[in-house]
Order: structure tokens, then C-alpha cells, then sequence
């Protein structure tokens, strides 16, 4: 948490791609090396918001 402001839990493909500025389909091939962590609810791909962090290096 940075300035009292809340961290997300998990995102989306799309919203990881953007955070990142990364395409979708670099993600998706992040993802399949086993270089990004998933959540699947139902259909829906999360990606935990601190795995994004660690794949940058900022893990806390």
C-alpha cells in the first residue's frame, strides 16, 4: 500500500498488459513459461496483483 492508497488483489489479462506495457499476448506467453502466476474463477484469468510486482522485481 503506497499513500494510504489500496492495492488491487488481482487483475485482468487486459489491465496486466497495460500495467505493464506489455501486449495481451505477451502476457498470455508469460503466463505458459510459467513466468506469471494465475487465478482461474470460472472462465476469468486473474493475475495476482503482487505476482505482476514480483515478475518487475518490486516484490515487497
Amino acid at each position: 500500500m503506497a499513500n494510504g492508497t489500496l492495492e488491487p488483489l488481482a487483475v485482468r489479462v487486459t489491465v496486466a498488459a497495460e500495467l505493464l506495457g506489455l501486449g495481451k499476448t505477451r502476457i498470455y506467453e508469460l503466463i505458459e513459461a510459467g513466468d506469471l502466476e494465475i487465478v482461474k474463477i470460472g472462465r476469468s484469468t486473474l493475475i495476482p496483483y503482487k505476482n505482476l510486482k514480483k515478475l518487475i522485481g518490486q516484490e515487497e
